[in-house]
């Protein structure tokens, strides 16, 4: 599961260091907007010292390269070839990646985040290695020439990104929340995204990291209603009954299957 993906600066030793105190499902080392050009040398040199020891092998690794368009991206695949890291994040994703997964062995998570990108999706989202794929609402505007606010709240991208993904069996990241402090509208726009079909949450604070696990995961109560549907459809089923009734509600083949998928990601 892909709960959490918290965003950490590949220059910053302290954050760097503090992910071992954080529960998130998986850590993005940035290499990207989070660096300023004069220091993306010593963040690739501090993350090959500092991965090695860190000890959160129990999450998803990551590391945001740069624009595949930009020389500094070179630099960063050298640096992913050596590393033990898991993943590669790739902003502004464009294109066919499978090359990316061949090259370094390692998976590959593409980021949305330009009009090329939002139409040439299922391209991308077929490349070999894909773990996820996420998207970003601030590039993603800028590219549109569109209002962030508005990118932001899109009902149409969520849902294009969702039903892509689902189609190809690929987990559905959602983008990050810009507020740090507003915690109260960040817990609204994880349950919009669950509500949509996301698995998870990219996120740029550890204070978010402990609401997006909660939002991702199902609550007491949909597990107690999963528990039933699939015990009381399994027992009606064996009699030749393929629909029946559960506290008043009809109760059929598709709520059998969502009660089924309820308990597996528990």
């Amino acid at each position: 599961m892909l709960r959490s993906q918290l965003y950490v600066p590949g220059n910053n030793e302290k954050m760097i260091k503090k992910t071992e105190s954080i529960n998130a499902d998986s850590f993005i080392f940035d290499l990207e907007d989070a660096v300023p050009t004069q220091e993306k040398d010593k963040a690739r040199e501090l993350l090959l010292s500092l991965l090695p020891s860190l000890n959160i092998k129990r999450s998803l690794i990551c590391v945001r390269i740069n624009s595949l368009s930009t020389k500094e991206s070179i630099k960063d695949l050298d640096f992913v070839i050596k590393s033990d890291i898991d993943c590669i994040v790739i902003p502004k994703a464009e294109i066919d990646l499978s090359f990316l997964h061949k090259m370094t062995g390692k998976k590959v998570l593409p980021i949305i985040e330009t009009a090329k990108g939002l139409v040439k999706i299922e391209d991308i989202i077929r490349s070999e290695g894909i773990v996820g794929i996420s998207w970003g609402a601030a590039d993603l505007a800028d590219s549109l020439h569109a209002n962030l606010p508005k990118i932001e709240g899109s009902d149409y991208i969520r849902l294009k990104i969702v039903s892509i993904a689902r189609t190809y069996g690929i987990p559905p990241i959602d983008k990050v929340f810009f507020d740090v402090k507003d915690l109260e509208s960040f817990r609204k726009e994880c349950e919009l995204a669950r509500a949509f079909g996301f698995e998870g949450k990219q996120v740029i604070h550890p204070n978010q990291v402990t609401i997006a696990n909660e939002v991702f995961s199902p609550s007491k109560e949909e597990i107690e209603w999963a528990k039933k549907v699939v015990e009381e459809y399994e027992k009606y089923a064996s009699a030749g009954r393929g629909a029946i009734t559960i506290d008043g509600k009809l109760v059929d083949a598709v709520h059998y299957r969502i009660a089924k998928r309820i308990l597996e990601s528990s």
